[in-house]
């Protein structure tokens, strides 16, 4: 029973592997550079968190349905939904309709709805003894979906990617702004186009080769989950496994909540809010992974971080993903389940806090030996950080089933997973506007220090036409550091560091909401039938 279960939880998994072509889909008609016609990072970066957040609204209205209706069933239409939902999403790409590539996010997060809970209430019935290692390893697997969409859309897109036309080192008076983008070397170095040089490109003569990737993976991902559905089987009733004799207290009925008293219970809100913020920071570095590494260390190390780095730093968070899953819910098995939840809220806070310094260390002086240093501590603090998100996953049913008993532990389960919701639009949100705010800052403070004749020589108008540059994308970031006044520094590094800040006190107050859960009443339990 659990290869289908894990195999579904990988599928259902893709969305943590988005940021793998979020820059590119920001880069649909330019290519190397954005057009005034691109989406901005910030719309191809919200997919990845409009489907988690579908999602878990679905997983909680179709709780009852899923327990209804039988695994099975639940299974095989979330399957139908999930594929029929990224379809959508590749049209979307193909006809740059940023409303059909949300739309499909939104279906495929309704597929997930549907297909996460039952197989995760399958395993626990079939391992009663071992509740919180049965749903770390399913949950590992929805844990692990960048592991296996990372690689697979990266592949199919590298098949059929188009490159753009290249038409010199400086833009032909045949040419307008509107036609071409200019492309510098710090923007191929976050690219994975190895043949192309910096220059003027021609827009609208390539192709990303997303939208057919994201059509194959559809198929691929809804075969699987339609197959699991059909192979997947609960335990008969009163199943137990050998040598496991649950006491009489674990098995009376009256130790179990039934869902409609539960979001009556205050320990459900504080568990729910407990959740939703110590996730909420792993969500965060997840959302923009690959785009993140290569923003804060390419300048740094362009030879070591390129674009093949990125991913693997984002497959890495994967695995840091699904390995939280399976160690923090063994551990809940030995230690208990909110032992293990107060050590996840109170290790977030250094983790969080200890990543900035690590990023000044290693861009600071990237010629220092210890620069190389610093980098890996970045990578293996953020690594710790997401097994911390993983692992709230994996332990919160068991946790849940501690509180209100195991029999309605799934769609009890389902009842919880908004939370899923709300750390999925919150991290994103968060990091990105308060990135976005840093960026404002960063080109102010160098359009106040720049040489304007060499403003104007660089961009082709006065300084005084900055916004307007801007609002048409001819001007970034990116494009401003490489004409930056010496005595400034590339602010680039620093664009996350209020984000990460912010990350760790939330999981500060996650800590001191955690101290406040205790059992649950007795009035709100099952009253034994006589």
């Amino acid at each position: 029973m659990f290869l289908p279960a894990f195999a579904t939880h990988v599928c259902l998994g893709a969305p943590y592997g988005w940021s793998a072509i979020s820059l590119r889909l920001s880069l649909e008609s330019g290519m190397v550079s954005p057009t005034v016609a691109d989406w901005t990072l910030d719309q191809t970066t919200w997919p990845m968190a409009v489907m988690i957040a579908s999602g878990g609204v679905s997983a909680a209205v179709l709780g009852s349905w899923t327990v209804r209706v039988g695994v099975r069933q639940a299974m095989a239409t979330g399957g139908l939904l999930f594929g029929g939902g990224m379809l959508l999403s590749s049209l979307g790409v193909a006809q740059h309709s940023l409303a059909m590539l949300y739309m499909g996010n939104i279906m495929c997060g309704m597929g997930y709805g549907c297909a996460y809970t039952p197989p995760l209430q399958a395993l626990i019935d079939w391992f009663p003894d071992k509740k919180g290692l049965a749903s770390g390893l399913v949950i590992a697997g929805f844990g692990s979906g960048a592991l296996a969409f990372t690689p697979a859309v990266n592949f199919l897109s590298s098949k059929f990617c188009t490159l753009p036309t290249y038409v010199g080192t400086s833009l032909p008076p045949s040419y307008s702004l509107s036609e071409a983008v200019q492309c510098t070397a710090a923007d191929l170095a976050r690219l994975p186009y190895d043949s192309l040089a910096p220059g003027w490109y021609l827009a609208n003569s390539g192709s990303t080769g997303i939208y057919q990737g994201l059509a194959i993976m559809a198929f691929c991902y809804s075969s699987l989950i339609i197959a699991s559905a059909f192979t997947i089987a609960k335990p008969h009733t009163g199943y137990l496994p050998t040598g496991f004799n649950p006491s009489v207290s674990q098995a009376s009925a009256n130790l179990n909540v039934p869902v409609s008293n539960v979001l009556s219970t205050p320990q459900f809100w504080l568990l729910f809010s407990t959740a939703t913020l110590l996730a909420t920071g792993g969500m965060s570095l997840l959302s923009v992974a690959s785009p993140l590494v290569q923003e804060v260390f390419t300048t740094a190390h362009p030879a070591l971080v390129t674009p093949a780095f990125a991913s693997a730093y984002l497959m890495a968070l994967s695995v840091a993903n699904l390995s939280g899953r399976v160690f923090w819910a063994a551990i809940s098995d030995k230690i208990g389940t909110r032992n293990t939840f107060t050590i996840l809220s109170l290790s977030s806070i250094p983790l969080y806090l200890s990543i900035p310094p690590l990023i000044s260390g290693c861009v600071s002086d990237p010629s220092s030996p210890l620069s190389i240093y610093y980098l890996a501590g970045f990578c293996t603090t953020s690594f710790l950080a997401v097994t911390i998100m993983g692992g709230v996953f994996s332990v919160l049913p068991p946790y849940e089933a501690d509180l209100y008993g195991s029999k309605y532990v799934g769609a009890i389960h389902g009842k919880f997973l908004p939370f899923s919701t709300i750390r999925g639009i919150a991290g994103p949100a968060i990091l990105l506007n308060l990135r976005n705010r840093e960026e404002a800052n960063a080109i102010d403070e160098i359009l106040l220090s720049i040489d304007p004749e060499l403003f104007k020589t660089t961009f082709g108008l006065d300084i005084s036409q900055a916004g307007h540059l801007l609002d048409t994308k001819v001007m970034t970031l990116s494009k401003l550091v490489s004409v930056l006044p010496p005595e400034l520094a590339d602010p680039s590094p620093y664009l996350y560091n209020s984000s990460l800040y912010t990350m760790a006190g939330l999981a500060g107050v996650a800590a001191l909401l955690h101290f406040a859960v205790r059992p649950v009443d007795r009035k709100y339990f099952e009253k034994t039938k006589i």
